[in-house]
């Protein structure tokens, strides 16, 4: 099969021809379709998410069709359209697992950092961890939801139900999240990077409110803000333009250190928090909203061999909502 496989950090990815992958007993063989680019495939590219297993084949918005099952696999049946997100194993058994919160699970794998991912013709996956997708979003529109609507819906839950929403970096996530807070009735406030007229009224199109550059101050105090982009000094920002109470979440799986700041601004009850990764319920929820509100990620389609090309567009800014390998 086709692959593009990242040999060493920080590195490019190289094209390879590799054997199709053996399903194991639990697991599916995938043949892909589509696979979207994520900011967290840059960082294990650039080696700012520093242990991956080598050679990887990263990826984890995985679209394709169920092409044979292991031994002990019976979920889905050949032919069937399914999704493999990043979460990709956990074992049941540890504290967080016990409780309900398998993302935070002590030896969780993931696709495409642990475990090899999408970025080629055929991939494995564990049948427990993958998903139906609905037959309303075709597989380019759906990649982008494995992920960055996964982890922005499950952001928009830690953030609360405050009406006022700001999203900061307005890329593949904020995108769609946007959508889908407009539609259960949100107010949004979208900050790009400064100067980025064109991002603004991309926000404005998809049902921000208002949008501005990342040092402008909203017209009104943030009830909750999530920020997506892998800045630091962001989370401060948002800090000095929200309410009383209100929650500031980080998206982000890497993140530059927050600077110092004074107490008065996390005074009132307002509060940092991070989120970890995804659990399944979190992306068959957000499936479900996004086929009910038919959210859509615009979509730039590249070659499986043009990855780079992908995640350099990703790296620069100059990517406009979500960037997707068709194979």
């Amino acid at each position: 099969m086709r692959a593009m496989r990242l040999e060493a950090q920080p590195g490019e990815l190289e094209p390879r021809e590799l054997p199709i992958p053996e399903p194991g007993p639990a697991q599916v063989l995938i043949r892909v379709s589509t696979c979207g680019v994520c900011r967290t495939d840059l960082h294990i590219v650039d080696g700012d998410l520093t242990e991956p297993k080598l050679p990887l084949v990263p990826g984890h918005q995985i679209v394709g069709t169920v092409e044979a099952n292991g031994t002990e696999a019976d979920r889905f049946r050949p032919g069937q359209r399914i999704g493999v997100p990043w979460l990709g194993w956990t074992d049941g058994d540890c504290r967080f697992c016990r409780e309900g919160r398998e993302n935070l699970c002590e030896n969780a794998g993931f696709t495409g950092y642990d475990l090899d991912g999408g970025y080629a013709e055929y991939a494995v996956a564990d049948q427990r961890f993958c998903f139906p997708l609905p037959e309303a979003i075709d597989d380019t529109h759906v990649a982008p939801l494995l992920c960055a609507g996964t982890i922005g819906y499950r952001a928009m839950a830690i953030a609360g139900d405050g009406e006022r929403l700001g999203l900061y970096g307005f890329g593949s996530s904020a995108h769609i999240l946007c959508q889908i807070a407009a539609a259960e009735g949100r107010r949004v406030f979208a900050f790009t990077r400064p100067g980025d007229v064109e991002g603004q009224t991309f926000a404005r199109t998809l049902g921000a409110e208002w949008a501005g550059g990342s040092e402008e101050a909203p017209p009104e105090p943030l009830d909750a803000a999530i920020v997506f982009a892998p800045v630091g000094a962001l989370m401060i920002d948002a800090l000095k333009a929200s309410e009383r109470g209100a929650r500031i979440v980080s998206a982000g799986i890497h993140m530059s250190d927050i600077p110092a700041f004074p107490y008065e601004l996390l005074w009132g009850e307002r509060s940092l928090h991070s989120v970890a990764n995804l659990t399944r319920d979190d992306g068959t929820a957000l499936l479900g909203l996004a086929a009910r509100h038919e959210v859509r990620p615009r979509v730039e389609v590249l070659p499986l061999e043009e990855a780079n090309q992908a995640l350099a567009s990703i790296r620069s800014g100059a990517s406009e909502g979500s960037v997707v390998l068709a194979l």
